[in-house]
């Protein structure tokens, strides 16, 4: 494991840290907060197996939060010289001294505080020359012109690797900092039939260059997916169950975490007020979030507050067990903080034993949805509405691919309504989830 390429040393880091601290308190601050970070990576993208972008990105900022009482004021800088720190800490002290009175403004409270952080092996540099990159993307995009001669186009390929370390600190004690990677190569193509076209992508991603797939795999599997879609058509308006695939699956837990969350429940702009404690889902759904999986897609031992975080269970047989709350929302609420400032950790939905050949079969007759469109999602009262694009499945296994089509329930309803969760369980940012089976929707076509 190697910082080499960072311009800027962790050491230096913490001193920004420091410095941003002690101008603020000299300068009148009753507390504050700083966290200053440097990334750099490189993008390479083809198309049709030309070069089509090369990007390198090398960023570094600086933020500052001051209080004075209750009162509120930040600032943020990319010139990390001494005078611009204390600029930024002027900056954040004039509008501190206009913004209102709030009585849940302030830092996390000191018993809350993390004090031990050990390494959870999240920063895997990817030190990849240009050259290597434009084969990576030639050969997964490759892979999928191989498959059929009906794949005509692409929209492109591409890998990235990206690395990012930071420094944060409060007042109250907390410091706190670590560097982590991130990498990914995706490939998306069109196929065309009988006048018709059709797109499909895939992509993966890592902490680590070897768990990654390996190209060709990645465009060969983008290659089928599009494809199974040509000869789509279109459905009339009925009812039926219907099949969420494991990659847009995780957005129905997605639409959970917005609802109890802290902005949307002091706001009261969410369909699931007061569900602490009530069985919101299905009694088969069980959310855990562990934020120290070693590699982890959204590990961390603290989140943006400084706040240690837990293993805990949100939700336990389909009832709701914690929100996801940093310190300003749950002083709000008149709750304590879950740990959840600047988002939740990793986020597991237990699986069940079936697969997703498996959770067909239990459909028998109704829709797999593998895309979705739109953001026909309203969170104050739950109604869902959303474009999609899938496979009509009969006698439990697909029939025949779909498109234009609509998909609308209630949330509520539809968390309710979950019979089954597959085990073909897959990663996609924050969240890791099975394909999901829900009982009944109204499908929306022709």
């Amino acid at each position: 494991m190697s910082e080499s390429r960072f311009a800027i040393a962790q050491i230096t880091l913490d001193g920004i840290v420091e410095d941003a601290l002690s101008l603020a308190r000299s300068k009148g601050a009753t507390d504050a907060e700083a966290e200053v970070s440097e990334g750099y990576g490189q993008s390479v993208s083809v198309r049709k197996g030309k070069v089509e972008n090369i990007e390198y990105n090398r960023d570094k900022g600086l933020g500052v939060t001051v209080y004075v009482g209750r009162n509120k004021g930040s600032a943020s800088t990319s010139d990390l010289s001494r005078k611009a720190i204390s600029d930024a800490v002027d900056a954040a002290l004039s509008i501190a001294r206009f913004t209102a009175d709030d009585e849940a403004a302030g830092l996390a409270d000191e018993d809350l505080i993390c004090r031990d952080a050990p390494d959870l092996d999240l920063f895997h540099p990817w030190d990849l020359p240009v050259e290597e990159g434009i084969e990576i993307a030639r050969a997964c995009e490759a892979a999928a012109f191989r498959l059929d001669k009906r794949i005509v186009n692409s929209e492109g390929a591409g890998v990235s690797c990206q690395q990012h370390h930071f420094a944060l600190g409060n007042s109250r004690g907390f410091r706190g900092g670590y560097p982590s990677s991130r990498h990914y190569i995706s490939c998306a193509v069109i196929a065309a039939e009988r006048g018709a076209m059709q797109r499909d992508d895939w992509y993966v991603t890592g902490r680590a260059r070897e768990e990654l797939a390996t190209p060709e795999s990645v465009g060969e599997y983008a290659g089928r997916r599009t494809l199974a879609r040509l000869r789509s058509r279109k459905l009339d308006t009925r009812q039926s169950p219907v099949l969420f695939e494991a990659p847009i699956a995780s957005s129905l837990v997605s639409h959970f975490v917005s609802a109890v969350s802290g902005g949307s429940l002091y706001r009261k702009s969410s369909f699931l007020l007061d569900s602490l404690g009530k069985e919101i889902f299905s009694p088969i759904v069980n959310i855990s979030e562990l934020p120290h999986i070693s590699r982890g897609q959204a590990s961390g031992w603290f989140d943006d507050d400084g706040v240690a975080t837990k293993d805990r269970e949100v939700v336990r047989n389909g009832r709701v067990e914690g929100y996801f709350l940093g310190s300003y929302s749950a002083r709000k609420l008149g709750m304590r903080t879950t740990g959840n400032a600047g988002g939740n950790h990793n986020l597991i939905l237990r699986s069940g034993e079936e697969d997703l050949v498996a959770l067909l079969r239990r459909m028998g007759r109704g829709l797999l949805v593998t895309e979705l469109m739109g953001q026909g999602i309203n969170m104050v009262t739950g109604d869902y509405s959303r474009g999609a694009a899938g496979y009509w499945v009969e006698d439990g296994v697909i029939a025949y691919p779909v498109e234009e089509i609509t998909i609308a329930g209630n949330l509520r309803d539809m968390f309710r309504s979950i019979v089954a969760i597959g085990n073909d369980v897959l990663v996609r940012g924050s969240r890791s989830t099975g394909s999901i089976l829900l009982e009944r929707m109204t499908i929306a076509g022709s």
